[in-house]
């Protein structure tokens, strides 16, 4: 129940103090907010202490729009209110970054209301790996996810078999990118090369959100060198406030030193606990919190077991 809960309530997390903010201050955080990046592109905060909500992004095409990430049902409305006030477009599109519930559960949401869902084969898979268990005990301790009255989680509809696969309608282009299995096998990117906005889903938080259960820890650091190698400026996170490229590069940085500290435990024979005494610096500080030991003990379960977190 608890590695659910890790998964799909961030919401209880937060209050039962296993995932924490990091050093985000209050001033940098703000929930609920609706900033205009670049002309045409949103960054909505989600309100993930409240009600376990992840960002999402609003992207305005020519005649329509496109919504990064389906949220929670709860979140879903919020943020189709909130983009009926910046545009009179409607949303046609949600891509789905990955599969977890506060990314991918409002998916039916979506579809009843019209729009075409998203994702690239790896979302699918982790949904047929996690599903129905994950989607029936988010159902039980939240309402929105229940009265969408569904025996489990809703995949995306199409699923994009072109890496980047590409929107492009003449007055903006749109890219999606799919780096290797970092956060989750199924990992997506939203880059619109002309903004040099990059949207990473949780690939990158800024903050301490990283949930290691569904990860490839080894590997997450390539995946950010890929997106770094794009030099967005615009860098918008699953969780967190917006920013830019030090987001990935923190984020680089605190997956390696993670790995690293863990990896020299497993040679000298330590345990998970007595690993998770040792000290990461001073630059990765925003992505370590509460959750630490548990990251630690996923990093190590990975590195014994030698295969992806998210594989078993």
């Amino acid at each position: 129940m608890r590695r659910l809960l890790v998964l799909f309530s961030f919401a209880a997390l937060l209050a039962t103090g296993f995932l924490t903010t990091g050093s985000l201050t209050p001033a940098e955080a703000q929930p609920g907010a609706v900033k205009e990046i670049v002309k045409g592109v949103w960054f909505r905060e989600g309100e993930i202490q409240s009600m376990g909500h992840c960002n999402n992004v609003i992207i305005e095409m020519k005649d329509y729009l496109v919504l990064i990430d389906a949220n929670f049902p709860s979140g879903a409305k919020m943020v189709l209110a909130d983009a009926r006030k910046v545009s009179s477009k409607p949303i046609r599109y949600v891509f789905d970054t990955h599969h977890h519930g506060d990314h991918a559960y409002a998916n039916a949401f979506w579809t009843r209301n019209g729009a075409e869902t998203l994702g690239f084969p790896g979302v699918v898979e982790m949904m047929k790996m996690r599903e129905p268990k994950a989607w029936q005990s988010a159902a039980k301790s939240r309402k929105d996810v229940a009265e969408l009255n569904l025996t489990t989680a809703e995949p995306p509809r199409t699923v994009l078999a072109k890496n980047p696969h590409i929107m492009d309608d003449g007055t903006r282009r749109l890219e999606f990118h799919h780096f290797g299995w970092a956060h989750t096998k199924g990992d997506g990117f939203a880059w619109l090369p002309k903004d040099s906005v990059l949207a990473t889903g949780d690939a990158a938080t800024n903050g301490a959100y990283n949930y290691l259960g569904d990860a490839h820890v080894a590997n997450w650091p390539s995946v950010m060198k890929a997106a770094l190698k794009l030099k967005p400026k615009h860098v918008l996170p699953g969780h967190g406030p917006a920013g830019g490229s030090e987001i990935l590069e923190g984020e680089m940085a605190f997956m390696q030193e993670l790995y690293a500290l863990v990896q020299t435990g497993v040679k000298a024979g330590k345990t998970p606990e007595q690993i998770a005494e040792g000290k990461l610096s001073a630059k990765v500080q925003n992505w370590v919190g509460k959750s630490f030991a548990s990251q630690i003990k996923e990093t190590h379960l990975e590195i014994t077991k030698n295969a992806p977190r998210g594989s078993f």
